[in-house]
C-alpha cells in the first residue's frame, strides 16, 4: 500500500497535465455526495467491513451504499475483497486516508475562519 509521505516532493509542483487536472476534478467531485463521504469517513474509521455494516454506519440504506461504493471502486477511492461470501471494502490506500484528514481539517478551519493571517474585523481581507 502506496504512502502519501512517498510521494512529498510533488507537493510543490505548480502546473499539472490536462489528464492530471481531469483526474483530480473526478476525486474532487467523489467528495460532492454527501453518503459517498459518510462511506469513506465510516470506512477512515474502520476498513474491511461489508456493504450493510458500512450502510448502518454512514446512514444510509444498504443498496445506496452499494451503488456509491461502486462509484468510489471506479475512482480507486475504495477497494473490496472476498472474505467467504461476504465482500468486504476498506479504503484504497494511505493517500485516501490522509486526503480524507485533510479536507476535514480544512472544514473546520474555514467554519472558524483560520486562515492562517490576520483576521480583518472589518469584513475586506
Amino acid at each position: 500500500m502506496p504512502d502519501s509521505r512517498a510521494h512529498a516532493e510533488h507537493g510543490g509542483k505548480s502546473s499539472l497535465s490536462g489528464g492530471e487536472a481531469r483526474a483530480i476534478a473526478e476525486v474532487i467531485g467523489a467528495l460532492s455526495n454527501p453518503s459517498r463521504v459518510a462511506l469513506l469517513y465510516a470506512l477512515r474509521e474502520g476498513g474491511g467491513s461489508p456493504v450493510a455494516e458500512l450502510a448502518e454506519r454512514a446512514g444510509v440504506t444498504p443498496s445506496a451504499a452499494s451503488q456509491q461504493l461502486r462509484v468510489l471502486r471506479h475512482l480507486r477511492l475504495v477497494v473490496a475483497r472476498r472474505a467467504g461470501r461476504s465482500v468486504l471494502y476498506s479504503l484504497h490506500d494511505d493517500h485516501v486516508a490522509a486526503l480524507l484528514d485533510e479536507v476535514r481539517n480544512h472544514a473546520e478551519h474555514a467554519l472558524w475562519d483560520w486562515s492562517g493571517g490576520e483576521r480583518d474585523t472589518e469584513g475586506t481581507a
